[in-house]
């Protein structure tokens, strides 16, 4: 019995049916086993998906591969641009590089491909202006440098060495709003 890649619902669904069928070439290809095991290559809204479908409509494989493919073709045709690329921000949650490699899977999808340093540029503007502030330094660095730097300025952020223009502007407002009064 192969080992599937699991598809949980995001990425080319053609390429999941691609590599499943390849994995499955040594038992003849054969439609009955195909459709069988299929499910065992899924996970989450795609096998919600697969386990709501009356499967008794697919005489072939093709028909099951035809309607999976249709069904998530959606995350195909809805690629980003290089506006949206300047809205995805970091989460609280990830590390800088953690966010850099998410931001950079999104950028490989846009088309036309960026060149490196227009990356970079759009990269740039969706970073939060303490990271900006840090970064804006580095255009015409590689992106893989930037995320780099990116990844120092995280670690002195987290170790206080450097603050946040969010905490300095909040430090600055609550001593504007003091009274004044001795």
């Amino acid at each position: 019995m192969p080992k599937f890649d699991l598809y949980d619902g995001h990425g080319d669904p053609v390429a999941h049916l691609r590599g499943f069928y390849s994995k499955m070439r040594g038992d003849g290809r054969k439609d009955e086993l195909l459709m069988a095991y299929f499910s065992q290559s899924l996970s989450g809204a795609a096998l919600e998906w697969y386990t709501c479908q009356d499967t008794s409509r697919w005489y072939t494989w093709d028909d099951l591969a035809q309607a999976f493919a249709r069904h998530f073709q959606y995350n195909v045709d809805i690629v980003p641009d290089r506006l949206s690329l300047t809205k995805i921000e970091k989460k609280p949650s990830e590390s800088f590089r953690e966010y850099g490699f998410r931001w950079r899977e999104q950028a490989a999808r846009v088309n036309p491909p960026m060149e490196e340093d227009e990356m970079v540029e759009y990269f740039l503007q969706a970073l939060e202006p303490t990271y900006f502030g840090h970064l804006m330094l580095s255009i015409g660095k590689s992106f893989n440098k930037v995320v780099k730097m990116g990844g120092m300025v995280d670690e002195r952020l987290k170790s206080s060495k450097i603050m946040s223009y969010s905490a300095i502007k909040a430090t600055t407002q609550a001593i504007q709003g003091g009274t004044g009064a001795c």
